[in-house]
């Protein structure tokens, strides 16, 4: 028996191609609901995310997947680091696409919509029955992990209780408004009183809230987190926990020293 060799694309090359240079846009929007009320309905086995390490909103899809104890349920695997004007490719470096063994993520949009040629975003989640993108909404992924797949999810690993949600979503719109997207000092320091008044954005418990910040926060460039008691040490617990840590590469040595944070 002959075993096919996996499927790759030519490596990265902006000279041929050209840059990626495509306006955002999330038109696929599709959700995944508990009792298939979408047309949708949550299943082991049924959907895949295609994400990549590079992306902090892919990032929050693998992290939640994690927490809520869902990888033998929902699947994951990841593009290459570099494209070009193709967009996300899959190669060697990363693997093969497990599921369709496309060689470009464009492949996967356009079995979806043909003709596509818009934005070519990662996380992706895809249906393995309809054989489509069901949304390229990274924040709709992250939701609909965290709420609509709990006959299959860790027990307690509640996400976004119902009690909580104003307070996330104010929460989350002002972290993607202040952070998300470019963080200024007055940020970081407002972060830092709050997180000084109690464990974790919202309370005692890791909360949407805390895995939309902390891809953030991984990143920042701009700014020393260890000038920031509270959100120093609060990065760093979250850092302590596998879901963070092994979603993401390269952050430096300080991250990996202990940090312990009495309440």
């Amino acid at each position: 028996m002959t075993t096919q060799a996996p499927a790759f694309a030519s490596p990265a090359d902006q000279a041929t191609y050209g840059h990626y240079a495509r306006t955002p846009a999330y038109p696929f929007r599709g959700r995944v609901t508990a009792d298939g009320s979408s047309g949708f309905r949550a299943e082991p086995g049924r959907y895949h995310v295609y994400a990549a390490w590079t992306c902090p909103y892919a990032q929050r899809v693998a992290i939640v997947r994690k927490l809520k104890g869902l990888e033998d349920v929902v699947t994951l695997s990841y593009v290459d680091d570099e494209r070009d004007g193709r967009g996300w490719a899959f190669r060697a470096h990363r693997g093969p696409d497990p599921v369709n063994g496309f060689t470009l993520l464009g492949q996967a949009y356009e079995a979806t919509r043909p003709g596509y040629d818009g934005h070519l975003s990662v996380p992706v989640l895809w249906d393995r029955l309809t054989g489509r993108i069901v949304s390229n909404h990274f924040p709709d992924i992250t939701i609909d992990l965290g709420t609509q797949f709990d006959a299959w999810a860790r027990a307690g690993a509640d996400l976004y209780p119902v009690r909580l949600r104003p307070r996330i979503d104010e929460l989350n719109a002002w972290i993607y408004a202040e952070v998300n997207t470019g963080a200024s000092r007055a940020a970081l320091e407002r972060l830092d009183a709050l997180l000084g008044e109690h464990r974790f954005l919202t309370g005692d418990t890791i909360t949407e809230a805390d895995v939309r910040l902390w891809v953030s926060l991984a990143r920042l460039e701009v700014f020393d987190l260890s000038e920031f008691e509270h959100l120093w040490g609060y990065a760093r617990d979250l850092y302590r926990r596998p879901a963070f840590a092994e979603t993401i590469e390269g952050l430096p040595d300080s991250w990996h020293q202990p940090h312990r944070r009495d309440r």
